[in-house]
């Protein structure tokens, strides 16, 4: 059997190891590469090719990580299919970013007409990122929504969309499960506000 994952694969995670290397996990001491790493591990185990493993490692770089530079290096070094992945994983290349409600209802409703790669990363991230604010929302109560743009709310609001569009678009695996975290969460969030 022929490896699945080559020297892009690789160079793609020295990359956005260097690119992340000082930013942490909103609100932790947890280096951003982990989110990356687990994006990844998910995309590969929902049967993600290897452009996929690495748009998945790379989809935030040009967001947190220079903006359209960062997304041109990226289609220099890994090709015109990564780099268009990684756009339509970003809802924005600006370093000031337009309001955060807007800006996730405009990536919202992009979701619903993106390609299957795009959809199985963005919902591979958002579940990786679910079910981290479900872990830390089980350790910090209430406290935990100070660390977002929006709060439990909005969130809340915007993972429960998020569930629906994959849910209905795919991918189905991982829809299922974020629906299954968003349900959790909305759960513990309900108990513990009783």
């Amino acid at each position: 059997m022929e490896p699945k994952l080559t020297q892009r694969f690789e160079e793609a995670l020295v990359y956005a190891t260097r690119l992340h290397a000082t930013q942490l996990r909103k609100g932790t001491d947890i280096p951003y590469v982990s989110h990356l790493l687990a994006v990844a591990s998910l995309v590969m185990e929902a049967g993600g090719g290897e452009d996929e493993a690495i748009a998945a490692l790379l989809h935030d770089g040009p967001e947190d990580q220079g903006g359209l530079d960062t997304l041109d290096e990226i289609r220099a070094r890994f090709g015109e299919r990564v780099a268009d992945i990684v756009a339509a994983c970003s809802d924005t290349f600006e370093a000031e970013k337009p309001p955060w409600k807007a800006r996730k209802q405009a990536y919202l409703d992009h979701l619903q007409a993106a390609d299957e790669a795009t959809r199985l990363i963005s919902c591979a991230d958002k579940l990786h990122n679910g079910r981290a604010i479900l872990a830390d929302y089980r350790r910090h109560g209430e406290s935990l929504w100070d660390r977002f743009n929006g709060g439990r709310e909005d969130i809340l609001w915007y993972y429960t969309e998020l569930a629906g569009i994959f849910g209905a678009y795919g991918p189905d695996a991982l829809a299922d499960e974020l629906a299954r975290v968003v349900e959790h969460l909305e759960q513990e969030i309900a108990s513990s506000t009783a």
